[in-house]
């Protein structure tokens, strides 16, 4: 049987989520954006991700990143 550790990691980072909000957001999102960027620089074209061409996954992570950006913006007093 294959290791599911893929579901301990999302459930941490959905716990991480949770607690630190859109911070958590933004920052997964940067990273994520980050390594994208490099691999599609490097020639990466096709992701495992769900959305399979690397510049659907870099607009996904920007928009996440644009959308936790304005939500921490907007909670500011």
């Amino acid at each position: 049987m294959k290791d599911p550790l893929r579901l301990c990691v999302y459930a941490t980072v959905a716990l991480l989520a949770w607690l630190l909000g859109p911070w958590a957001v933004l920052g997964f999102a940067v990273l994520g954006f980050a390594g994208y960027w490099k691999a599609w620089r490097a020639g990466l074209t096709r992701s495992k991700c769900l959305l399979k061409d690397t510049r659907l996954v870099l607009a996904y992570l920007g928009l996440l990143v644009l959308v936790a950006a304005a939500a921490i913006i907007h909670s500011l007093p």
